[in-house]
């Protein structure tokens, strides 16, 4: 596949999570906007402002600066640049804010429709090639970005679905490639320690630990490995985006007990 082919199919895929993103937000009921969300410090409508403004800053908007404070919910470089898009449009109505969505995503779809990137390791354009993402990363990067706050509003509102989407397929499989993280940098059990992730809906993942201490991943998934977690679309997501909990009983593990709950408790790979 060449990169162009790539780069085209993780922005279909974008587009697609975009449509349903948005369609969502239509149906929000006025109440809806002031739920928390699983997100420190943000309910529904900080969770859509700040993805109003990745987007806009990708789609031709304008740099935006706004005095974060010290609130307690943030932290880290990254955290206060996440909030700016939440400050500034804390006095936007929401229909406002939907339609600067449908507006800055139509102009940068556009965009790359008429001039897809053909090298995926070329800098990605502003802020984010100057925090060293390239066309790869960011590209693949936004339809997780967009498709996990989807979810975050589902949870909030009670309004769950969306599960089985092109989005939805690409955030597990996206996800599921730091198993290996978990297991041979966070957990770091001894050497020969093979581990399987079997979310429903995606191939299983399974990994051995080599001597260096690395988990490498394995072609077949073994007959009977250290440790197997198995779950269900939804708890994979919820744990590795480390949003909260699975539900009770969400979760089988077989194999090494102990083991398994440690790996559970250090899935998240992306905050």
């Amino acid at each position: 596949m060449s990169d162009r082919e790539l780069l085209a199919g993780y922005v279909e895929t974008w587009w697609s999570a975009i449509g349903d993103f948005t369609a969502l937000l239509d149906e929000l009921a006025p109440d809806d906007w002031a739920r928390p969300t699983d997100l420190a410090g943000w309910d529904v409508k900080a969770v859509v402002s700040h993805t109003a403004h990745l987007e806009s800053l990708l789609g031709g908007g304008p740099d935006e600066t706004a005095e974060v404070g010290d609130a307690p919910h943030v932290t880290g470089p990254m955290g206060q640049f996440t909030e700016i898009g939440v400050i500034t449009r804390r006095d936007v109505p929401p229909a406002a804010i939907i339609e600067e969505l449908r507006a800055r995503t139509s102009a940068r779809h556009a965009e790359l429709l008429a001039a897809m990137p053909d090298d995926a390791s070329a800098p990605a354009p502003g802020i984010f090639g100057m925090i060293g993402w390239n066309q790869r990363t960011l590209l693949r990067n936004r339809p997780l970005d967009v498709w996990m706050h989807e979810q975050d509003i589902r949870r909030a509102i009670g309004r769950p679905g969306g599960l089985d989407t092109p989005a939805a397929r690409h955030t597990a499989e996206y996800l599921a490639e730091g198993f290996g993280f978990v297991i041979g940098k966070r957990i770091a059990p001894p050497a020969g320690t093979t581990a399987v992730l079997d979310v429903a809906g995606s191939e299983p993942v399974a990994v051995l630990v080599g001597d260096d201490g690395r988990a490498q991943r394995l072609p077949d998934v073994p007959a009977a490995p250290t440790v197997a977690l198995s779950m269900d679309r939804e708890s994979f997501i919820v744990l590795a985006g480390g949003r909260r909990p699975a539900a009770e009983g969400a979760v089988t593990v077989s194999g090494d007990q102990e083991l398994g709950r440690r790996v559970v408790a250090r899935l998240a790979t992306t905050p």
